[in-house]
């Protein structure tokens, strides 16, 4: 969606449902319900008293299983909300079912599974979008025009910070959490959505070198990393996350270039410097004072709907012109293949050099 488009013009109103009734999809049904093209039609979960209790709050039905809501004719959106190792899976069912696709974060937790979920959609003609809600922040939307603009010059250095706090307790309320086959650790889980962020404002990989550990928390998975990247444009960049630094602190992205820096907080921009208009340091710095929307920092469910709806609204928008989604699924993949970059730098020891990215030139995409 794009910065003063408007919510409430006229557009086909879509079914949506919604498979997975954990945390996150409260998110989702309280998105759609705030959008006036869309309908939550159905949940499934595969505990029938979760999707029992998510469609009371929110006048839904309840189907049996996944088969029982992919043959509803009033479903035309899937929203694939389980754990992230099985997003391609049910993906795939929900695309040859006709439905288009709303993926949660990560894609999937291998390239090989995020893989046969886009060739899936492909081969469907339907329209997937991966969940990146923070493309939709308003400081984010600045930096986009800022960065279009070519305020900040050459690119030069990027960062993205997420350190985060969660409880063992967290872990432990469900036996997939902290797992590589079906969540990874707090890069995977909670730092993409700022690696993407940082992708998305920096461009493409070329290599990562990176250590990961798990501090504090009996998991599988890490609950610390740290990468150096080196974008294709020759500009440098770092990515922290963890889920052991108490108490939690807001997410961080700061890009800077040869003419100016901008530091962004949980979607807003905190420090703007800018030398184009001559402006000396610190005139520009603004946000600092703002009282900010409550993070997921400490809590998982401090989640504000309003990101997630600007995307489904991008995506119904979408849907409606023709067009392909602000964020496709080679965008979820891009945020991906640095994730496991990091991963497999991490546990051979060694720099991982990415593939070059492939031009998508599917019709309608960007």
């Amino acid at each position: 969606m794009t910065e003063g488009s408007d919510w409430h013009a006229a557009r086909t109103v879509r079914g949506f449902g919604i498979v997975g009734a954990g945390v996150i999809s409260a998110t989702h049904a309280q998105a759609i319900a705030s959008l006036p093209g869309g309908r939550l039609v159905a949940v499934t979960d595969v505990e029938p008293d979760r999707a029992k209790s998510l469609a009371a709050a929110h006048d839904c039905a309840v189907e049996p299983d996944l088969d029982a809501l992919l043959a509803r004719g009033d479903v035309d959106v899937v929203c694939v909300c389980v754990p992230s190792g099985l997003h391609a899976d049910v993906g795939i069912r929900a695309a040859a079912a006709g439905k288009h696709l709303v993926i949660e974060k990560p894609l999937d937790v291998s390239l090989e599974a995020a893989d046969r979920l886009i060739e899936a959609t492909d081969q469907a003609g339907v329209v997937l979008t991966v969940i990146s809600q923070h493309r939709f922040d308003r400081g984010l939307i600045e930096l986009r025009r800022l960065l279009d603009d070519g305020a900040l010059g050459r690119l030069v250095l990027g960062e993205a910070s997420t350190k985060w706090y969660r409880s063992q307790a967290y872990y432990d309320s469900s036996a997939w959490r902290g797992t590589w086959a079906l969540d990874g650790g707090s890069l995977m889980n909670q730092g993409i959505h700022y690696a993407d962020l940082l992708l998305w404002s920096m461009g493409p990989v070329a290599e990562v070198t990176a250590l990961f550990s798990t501090q504090t928390h009996q998991i599988e998975a890490e609950d610390a990393a740290l990468a150096v990247v080196r974008f294709e444009s020759g500009a440098l960049g770092t990515i922290v996350t963890s889920t052991a630094v108490f108490p939690g602190f807001a997410q961080r992205l700061e890009i800077s270039g040869t003419d100016g820096t901008v530091v962004i907080e949980d979607g807003e921009i905190t420090r703007c410097e800018l030398s184009g208009d001559g402006a000396e340091p610190g005139q520009h710095s603004r946000g600092t004072e703002e009282r900010r929307a409550p993070s997921a920092a400490a809590n998982p469910t401090d989640l504000t709907v309003a990101s997630h709806a600007a995307q489904l609204c991008d995506l119904l928008d979408a849907l409606d012109e023709g067009r392909a989604p602000s964020v496709t699924g080679a965008d979820g993949r891009a945020a991906l293949e640095v994730v496991c970059g990091v991963y497999e730098s991490a546990r051979d020891g060694r720099t991982v050099r990415l593939a070059p990215p492939v031009a998508d030139n599917r019709p309608g995409s960007s």
